[in-house]
């Protein structure tokens, strides 16, 4: 069994997980961002999960004056749209890629397997998921936006057609406008994707109806 070239933080919530979540966090932060929502989740009615938090690449950062930061793909410009780091976003997609691989190695089968992302996270969400060759249970969006989203059409997999989408943002972010998400929205409604999407008075960042409202989604795509 190939271990993923990431370094990763694995946490376990029984001794007998049926089910992972893979979690990829945001730009400059490293795997352990997300680690405490574990804890804060309603995990009533859930299986045994395992949590999976890679430490993405570290690279220098164009936006913030090339600061060497981890980071899933570049960030060209505050626009996010017209100019994307297409070979990053391409090169991050084989990484999670790993991840799922790794996940299945160990017995969690494709169906039983969450994607899960914070802003560029979620966008590696995204990117990977509708892409994936076998259906995933679910791809749980937070505070981003769909990548290289000319493209998707033609290069998405039928077999993630019928994956729940959970898309949230804020709508005070001043880091990806909600204008942003609410655009990601609509193309993924457009192409047939069964989007669940929910706004909340926050900025970037995650609040506490969010954090139920995602408990609930996992309920709902991972629950016995």
């Amino acid at each position: 069994m190939s271990t993923p070239q990431l370094e990763f933080i694995e946490l376990s919530t029984g001794p007998a997980p049926s089910a992972s979540v893979i979690w990829l966090h945001g730009l400059g932060a490293d795997g352990s961002d997300f680690v405490p929502i574990v804890h804060e989740l309603d995990r009533t009615g859930l299986p045994d999960i395992r949590f999976i938090f890679p430490h993405a690449p570290t690279m220098p950062v164009t936006v913030n004056n090339g600061y060497v930061m981890r980071a899933w793909y570049d960030i060209l410009g505050v626009d996010l749209v017209r100019r994307e780091d297409e070979g990053g976003l391409r090169s991050s997609q084989a990484l999670v890629e790993e991840f799922i691989a790794h996940e299945k190695a160990r017995g969690i089968p494709a169906n039983r397997i969450v994607l899960a992302g914070f802003s560029q996270g979620c966008a590696m969400t995204l990117q990977t998921g509708l892409r994936h060759p076998e259906a995933l249970a679910g791809l749980l969006c937070l505070s981003g936006y769909l990548p290289l989203h000319a493209v998707v059409a033609q290069e998405r997999h039928a077999a993630n057609q019928g994956t729940p989408i959970f898309l949230c943002h804020g709508t005070h972010d001043p880091v990806i406008p909600i204008a942003r998400a609410e655009q990601s929205r609509d193309v993924l409604v457009g192409l047939g994707y069964e989007v669940e999407w929910h706004a909340y008075g926050m900025p970037h960042s995650v609040c506490a109806e969010e954090v139920r409202d995602v408990s609930g989604w996992l309920r709902r795509v991972l629950g016995n």
